[in-house]
């Protein structure tokens, strides 16, 4: 998503873990681009409890809030409308999913209501900026009062908002009596991004919940935790060359792009690799460290990021962006993972020749062709995570 007046790219990134014995997370993440609109709907839902319970709970009302919010129905109709339709837990006899959405748009416009999740963080350059808010209270409702934040954010803003999960980790221990509480996380916020200012949403995301972690016992969650963060921010480019060319004689014109590329550098592939290193005269050597029991080890060459095997790794990498929880980090397709998530514009070179080692008919079934692992990260890239994806054929 591109703004009018100047190339602004938001960046959004989320994570979550679910509270210890569930297996699954009661907090609900949802969100919608409108690209006619250049505007970005984003709604985080905790639901009542925890379990599958909570997550119907959370995951119909932040469904209901990204429908309403991005059809522009009247917010406090929206409200009653979501809170009425829940359904009724038989326990505690109340329906209840607390949220925050997010509404903004590519010209910095953007509104933030809140129900009953922890207050968001806002941070400029690193530092916490505090917004001005109005209350709204149901008139269906008992005790259900909104807050409505407008503002407008810039270039290098960050929004971070998240489930009590994280506000309350520590609870009840000698060192977070009261919890980890909003003022914990900014203050974490604020230190964390003074050391690494460029840090993308999913690698704050990923690091709130980690340090909230640490909090817990046992590092045990006694609740869901999701936390999620919009980086609004000049884009970031990476290209990723994986295959040779179909035609040998395009070698060097391939070599040439990735050479002159400005942005992340990415090699999948041995046959490629050692193109480019014949082409660019530039030493390719290979990590037997970095090998996994199911992935090939890493390649380094002056001048590209991160170099790995081919249809492996990609397939592997594929698994991973899909299933949004990168348990891999160190793992070659673990780093890819990274270095993806970190950019927001992917560019793709994709070679067409046949690689005759990948036509055995008793490789896995999920082995499939380099073009069509390419197209599914690219899918997966555009939808979960927003990413602008491009796949040039050679």
């Amino acid at each position: 998503m591109t703004m009018n007046t100047q190339p602004l790219f938001i960046d959004l990134g989320f994570s979550q873990c679910q509270k210890h014995g569930q297996d699954i997370c009661g907090d609900a993440f949802k969100f919608k681009k409108i690209p006619e609109e250049n505007r970005l709907v984003a709604v985080l839902s905790d639901g009542l409890g925890s379990g599958v319970k909570a997550n119907i709970l959370a995951s119909m009302t932040a469904t209901m809030a990204v429908k309403f919010v991005s059809e522009n129905t009247e917010l406090l109709r929206s409200a009653e409308i979501m809170m009425s339709a829940l359904p009724i837990c038989q326990v505690r006899k109340i329906s209840y999913a607390t949220f925050t959405i997010v509404d903004t748009a590519l010209d910095g416009k953007t509104r933030i209501i809140e129900m009953g999740n922890p207050q968001f963080i806002l941070l400029r350059n690193g530092t916490p900026v505090d917004v001005p808010f109005t209350e709204i209270e149901s008139k269906q409702h008992q005790n259900r009062t909104m807050r409505v934040y407008d503002l407008e954010v810039g270039v290098d803003d960050r929004l971070v908002f998240f489930s009590d999960g994280i506000s309350q980790a520590g609870l009840g221990t000698n060192a977070y009596p009261l919890g980890w509480r909003v003022d914990g996380c900014r203050k974490y916020l604020e230190n964390t991004l003074c050391e690494k200012l460029e840090a993308s949403a999913h690698e704050v995301a990923d690091s709130v919940i980690r340090e909230a972690l640490h909090k817990e016992p046992g590092y045990s969650c006694k609740d869901d935790m999701t936390c999620a963060v919009m980086y609004f921010r000049k884009p970031r480019r990476m290209l990723l060359f994986t295959g040779p060319p179909f035609d040998r004689e395009r070698d060097t014109e391939c070599s040439v792009i990735v050479d002159a590329f400005e942005g992340d550098k990415v090699i999948c592939g041995g046959t490629t690799a050692e193109i480019v290193s014949r082409e660019l005269k530039q030493e390719l050597t290979m990590d037997l460290t970095t090998a996994t029991p199911d992935l090939p080890p890493v390649s380094y060459m002056d001048g590209i990021d991160l170099i790995t095997e081919g249809i492996f790794t990609l397939t592997r990498t594929a698994q991973l962006l899909e299933k949004k929880n990168n348990d891999e980090r160190f793992s070659p397709a673990g780093r890819l993972v990274e270095v993806i998530l970190q950019n927001d514009i992917i560019e793709f070179l994709v070679g067409t020749r046949i690689n005759e080692a990948h036509q055995d008919p008793n490789l896995p079934i999920d082995l499939e062709l380099r073009r069509n692992i390419v197209q599914r990260i690219a899918e997966t890239l555009r939808k979960d995570y927003l990413k602008e994806v491009t796949i040039k054929y050679v």
